[in-house]
């Protein structure tokens, strides 16, 4: 038997028109100045609807048809926006790309992705003119912002006489491509499961690796961002994305703001605390998201400068990596502000699982949940897997790795060419990559699920510390001496051990004007973890090392430890 339920696909076309229609007074807020004072550029929704149908047209007479992806090379901002909404609700594909990656890996992606049209801050040109060259398939490059565009022409036809590689893109600026078209579009009847957006993976271990998004996994998504049990967007609400819309999508925030009406405020290159702070001020948002130590630093810079009101701000919701408890409790004791963990990855578009204390919870039980990464969405089915690959009970105490899968995660990596992801069983497909199991995503974290849907994790498989035949958390080592009043950051990796194998290997960054010993430290860990588990080796550094999206970069702090480049200090029993 069949339901007399209509049927209709499911597209962020939809959630364009609800957001610059319904919600057409809601507001998109980009910092432009926040020296000597702050400047503001706020648009309503409408007019960035009108912006998107303008860019649409611009480039469908760039020769934009479906399927095409349309790369970006910006900070968060209104133009980055209309990018968002314009490129795939046309048929193309939006591809924003990592300013963050060493130019390799940029060039790496914009041509394994094979980019068409590039849409470029002009406040990056300086990085990105370099790379140009190496961009084989990029034809057309769109800056948005001031820049002296004749010289930039003149120096790719230079590049072209000198038989550079790829014959160069012609360059076009954003407003004036704009200002001709009209503001409305006739929008396609798109396929739900036709892609829509694609980001890759930070290339930690080996070269990225490419997620391509359907119109249907967005729409979900958004759906779920927006639930009182996630982010609890609503029309009320002036979210503060931090998170860079190159980061897996800005976590699905500029889709889910357009669905629930819900006003963005996006900071422009403005990421350091003391600029952060301004913004906040000035821009009044009620909620944000962004890593740890994006708020670890504003914390610091929010107690030393008091004066500084971001009362609107009533929470913010972390992911990236783990939240030290520390942190957790100090933006809630000192500024009233609520940290919320929240889990996901790329290949999951990325949202996973919220930490929101059910209600009527209080004690420890509250507490576990809080510092746990959060109950999973109902519409991602998750297990464990021991080391012997049998499945483990939800019972929160029984640890393997996780596996996921749901209609918002990946179910392959993109090949490269027009066929999109690899099919099972296929090259590329999850019949060929150890990153998919029967149809599941294996994550690489290790944790336990609790029998109410709560995700605790311990660690990354690769950075687990196997210690005599056990195994050592490094994140709960680094969790706890970063709630030492002296740590503002550490990480902790494993090294080779003649007599356990391996042993921790603390790296700590001390806070400013503070001083610590590594015997302090270990008698700061003695009743917190088991003895066993106290590292011997210690190696106070300037910095962690951060991937592009602010998390710890345990792979060069090993290889900087291999290479001698740290100054341990051995502190046996």
């Amino acid at each position: 038997m069949l339901s007399t339920m209509q049927d209709g696909q499911l597209g962020i076309r939809r959630l364009l028109e609800a957001g610059s229609g319904f919600f057409g007074s809601s507001t998109v807020t980009t910092a432009l100045t926040t020296s000597p004072e702050v400047t503001l550029e706020t648009v309503s929704y409408a007019r960035v609807g009108g912006n998107v149908a303008r860019l649409a047209h611009a480039l469908a007479g760039l020769g934009v048809g479906p399927g095409d992806r349309v790369a970006t090379f910006m900070w968060n901002d209104r133009a980055h926006l209309e990018v968002y909404y314009a490129a795939p609700c046309m048929g193309a594909v939006v591809h924003p790309l990592n300013i963050r990656l060493p130019g390799e890996q940029v060039t790496f992606i914009a041509n394994h992705a094979g980019d068409t049209v590039l849409v470029a801050d002009a406040s990056l040109l300086g990085i990105l003119r370099p790379l140009l060259p190496a961009m084989t398939t990029v034809e057309h490059l769109i800056v948005a912002g001031d820049a002296p565009l004749d010289e930039l022409r003149a120096e790719i036809r230079a590049g072209r006489a000198a038989g550079r590689t790829g014959p160069g893109p012609t360059v076009h600026d954003y407003d004036t491509l704009l200002a001709a078209e009209s503001t409305s579009y006739p929008w396609p009847e798109l396929d739900e499961r036709q892609a829509a957006a694609m980001c890759y993976t930070s290339g930690t271990t080996g070269d990225p690796k490419g997620v391509v998004y359907s119109h249907r996994s967005i729409v979900l998504h958004s759906l779920n961002v927006c639930l009182p049990g996630a982010f609890a967007l609503s029309s009320g609400d002036r979210m503060l994305a931090v998170v860079p819309q190159f980061h897996v999508l800005a976590w699905g925030i500029p889709y889910a703001a357009f669905l629930s009406g819900a006003s963005l405020v996006m900071p422009g290159p403005f990421l350091p605390a003391e600029s952060l702070a301004a913004v906040i001020a000035a821009a009044r948002p009620t909620t944000a998201a962004g890593v740890p130590t994006l708020w670890q630093n504003l914390l610091t810079h929010l107690v030393a400068h008091p004066e500084i009101d971001v009362s609107s701000l009533r929470e913010a919701i972390v992911g990236g990596s783990a939240c030290p408890p520390s942190l957790l409790d100090a933006y809630a004791e000192r500024l009233g502000i609520a940290l919320v963990h929240a889990w996901g990855m790329t290949e999951m578009s990325p949202l996973g699982s919220v930490a929101r204390v059910p209600a009527g919870l209080t004690g420890e039980g509250a507490r576990r949940r809080q510092l746990s990464q959060g109950r999973f969405s109902a519409l991602v089915e998750a297990r464990v897997v021991g080391p012997d690959g049998t499945f483990l009970p939800t019972d929160g105490d029984s640890a393997g790795e996780l596996e996921v899968r749901g209609p918002w995660i990946a179910a392959s990596y993109y090949t490269g060419g027009d066929s999109g992801a690899g099919a099972a069983g296929t090259p590329g497909g999850p019949g060929d990559d150890p990153k998919f199991r029967d149809g599941w995503l294996r994550t690489g974290d290790v944790g336990t699920i609790s029998p109410d849907g709560f995700l605790t994790l311990a660690d990354r498989l690769k950075d687990v510390i196997k210690s005599g035949g056990e195994w050592i958390s490094s994140v709960e080592l680094e969790n706890e001496l970063m709630a030492h009043p002296c740590v503002r950051e550490a990480a902790v990796i494993g090294v080779a051990d003649d007599r356990w194998g391996e042993r921790p290997l603390a790296g700590v960054v001390v806070a400013p004007d503070a001083r610590v010993s590594p015997a302090q430290l270990r008698a700061h860990l003695a009743d917190r973890v088991a003895r066993w588990q106290i590292p011997e080796r210690w190696a106070f550094v300037e910095e962690v090392p951060k991937t592009s999206v602010g998390k710890f970069d345990k792979k060069r702090l090993r290889a900087r430890h291999t290479d001698g480049g740290l100054d341990v200090t051995l502190l046996a029993d």
